[in-house]
């Protein structure tokens, strides 16, 4: 066996160890059964979910007095609404409305130049989809 031939021979070896993963099918044969009988030509049958109605809060005097959904025990109340002096200064300057503009941003910060970058890759993604190929 010549040097060359020994070599390709070890390769072939290497390339013929597979992990695993790979022989795993993944092709849904156990899924779960999507409708009986026959299907219509060119129609998809599916497992129709049924929507959960989640019960809404429409007492006023609880909704102004507590912060609904926040108990998820079986038993007890919600946390009650504290008066505004209990929470800290900072909670009241928290924007809460839509991102600043570029021209409100000051350039020596580092959310100016995130900005400037967010910009310009939309502006990229944009000229991009123009492209034919």
């Amino acid at each position: 066996m010549s040097l060359f031939s020994a070599i390709n021979f070890l390769r072939f070896q290497k390339k013929s160890i597979v992990p695993a993963q790979y022989f795993i099918q993944i092709n849904g044969y156990a899924g779960p059964v999507t409708g009986l009988g026959k299907a219509k030509k060119g129609k998809k049958t599916g497992v129709v979910v049924e929507k959960k109605v989640l019960p809404v809060e429409t007492d006023v005097n609880k909704l102004l007095k507590f912060v609904c959904g926040t108990n998820v025990m079986k038993e007890g109340k919600d946390v009650e609404i504290k008066p505004d002096s209990e929470y800290p200064d900072w909670l009241w300057s928290l924007r809460t409305g839509p991102a600043p503009k570029l021209e409100e941003l000051d350039p020596n910060t580092k959310e100016y130049w995130k900005k400037v970058r967010k910009i310009g890759m939309n502006r990229q993604n944009k000229l991009a989809r123009l492209r034919k190929f």
